[in-house]
């Protein structure tokens, strides 16, 4: 009989199964399956078996030469999946703090030249190795605080050669780190100075996507669809064409205004529509009706200050599945941290922990079209795994502002344990 690599055992494992096909809705949500005494067997890159520990051992998978982590008193999880995120930069844009608390909007930062256009600059005068090393270090700190997988998104070139030179480098950073990284272009991230909006959309639909899709540099298209950015007409003639082009679609949606940006998503089919802090009643049921995942990003909510977070539970009750992501960004979300966002997620959106949870796995792996490899602890799917030194679900959102991860298990291996 084939036998373990590697057995964790003894603690409380949240499995997140059944869901692999589509994402969880509703009161599917709420369920996480927990198995207090479990194990998980694994062997090379993937489980082999989850059940309780007496289960495990009396299958025979653990063996003389299988390695055993105690997780007793631990909370065993599937690694985080975070669906939204710009971590590739240059810079940082802690200057644009003052200003926010001034209350200037983040539209009248742009128009002054800061925003998204400040890090564009930073970004591209940048060199390769030096983008990077930076983006490393917040990799790094991600996998230190759970996430084994996560979307890149790039936008901080807004021209051909740097977005394209954008989506090399997280290709390259795939390639050489322990994460799984996964591609979006977003050359419709902002309009550059000195360019009318037809103008540029003209730059991304003529020759941004062409040479994207042609040197298979993304899976996925998105598009900031709003008031001062990309209307939802010229956001449609983005997204059409990635579409014809064979990418995926996601669209930033209904943040600063409500702009259609839901009912865009559902119209194009889009896999997720991310932020939708002010998307309307028509746009929730649109969404459902698609099944459109609803990406959140209540760390960006938190950062703004402006007391505004989607409306997670009238999405809930409308049957939109619903992920969560860090949105990690040098503007407003400079964090990469997924166990916060389970925390704000649980005190302003009021998902409970289990519904967290699920958003921050499961669902955030479909988010990305990784569901069926990642996600949730099952027989068969990639070994990525956390041991959280917590004593159960309740206790991982209640207690906030230091790193819960004890071992993170990535694709079989330890790749990252505290010492302390």
């Amino acid at each position: 009989m084939v036998q373990a690599d590697l057995l964790i055992h003894s603690g409380t494992v949240a499995t997140l199964a059944g869901h692999s096909a589509q994402p969880a809705r509703g009161r599917e949500m709420s369920s996480v399956g927990l198995i207090e005494g479990g194990a998980v067997a694994v062997r090379g890159e993937n489980i082999l078996a989850v059940g309780t520990e007496a289960e495990i051992r009396r299958a025979g998978w653990a063996g003389r030469e299988t390695r055993e982590i105690d997780a007793r008193g631990k909370l065993v999880l599937p690694g985080f999946v975070d669906p939204h995120t710009h971590v590739l930069y240059a810079g940082s844009r802690e200057n644009e703090l003052a200003m926010k608390l001034a209350g200037t909007p983040y539209l009248d930062i742009l128009r002054q030249g800061g925003g998204i256009l400040a890090t564009v600059r930073s970004t591209t005068q940048a060199k390769d190795e030096e983008i990077k090393a930076q983006t490393r270090k917040r990799l790094a700190e991600m996998l230190r605080q759970g996430t084994t997988t996560l979307e890149i998104k790039s936008g901080y070139g807004l021209s051909v050669t740097e977005e394209l030179r954008e989506l090399r480098l997280i290709k390259e950073l795939d390639g050489e780190g322990v994460q799984d990284l996964v591609p979006t272009f977003m050359g419709a991230h902002a309009i550059p100075a000195g360019r009318s909006e037809e103008e540029y959309t003209d730059l991304v639909v003529g020759e941004m996507l062409p040479r994207v899709a042609r040197e298979s540099l993304a899976e996925y298209c998105d598009v900031f669809c709003e008031r001062g950015v990309f209307s939802p007409e010229t956001s449609l003639k983005i997204l059409h064409k990635a579409r014809e082009l064979g990418l995926k679609l996601k669209v930033h949606a209904d943040e600063l205004e409500s702009s259609g940006g839901a009912e865009l998503a559902a119209q194009v089919g889009a896999v997720s529509a991310e932020h939708l802090l002010r998307a309307t009643e028509a746009g929730i049921r649109a969404l459902a009706a698609q099944n459109v995942i609803a990406v959140l990003l209540p760390a960006t909510s938190f950062n703004l200050a402006q007391n505004l977070y989607a409306r997670a539970k009238a999405m809930l009750e409308a049957g939109v599945p619903l992920a969560l992501a860090t949105d990690a960004n040098p503007g407003s979300s400079p964090t990469e941290s997924m166990p916060l966002v389970l925390t704000l997620a649980c005190l302003y959106l009021k998902l409970s922990p289990e519904e967290a949870l699920t958003a921050a796995t499961i669902n955030a792996a479909h988010a990305v079209g990784r569901a069926g490899v990642v996600g949730s602890l099952e027989a068969g799917k990639r070994a990525d795994i956390l041991i959280l030194d917590v004593p159960n679900l309740d206790y991982l959102p209640y207690h906030f502002g230091s790193n819960p991860v004890e071992t993170v298990v990535k694709r079989g291996r330890i790749a990252w344990r505290d010492q302390l």
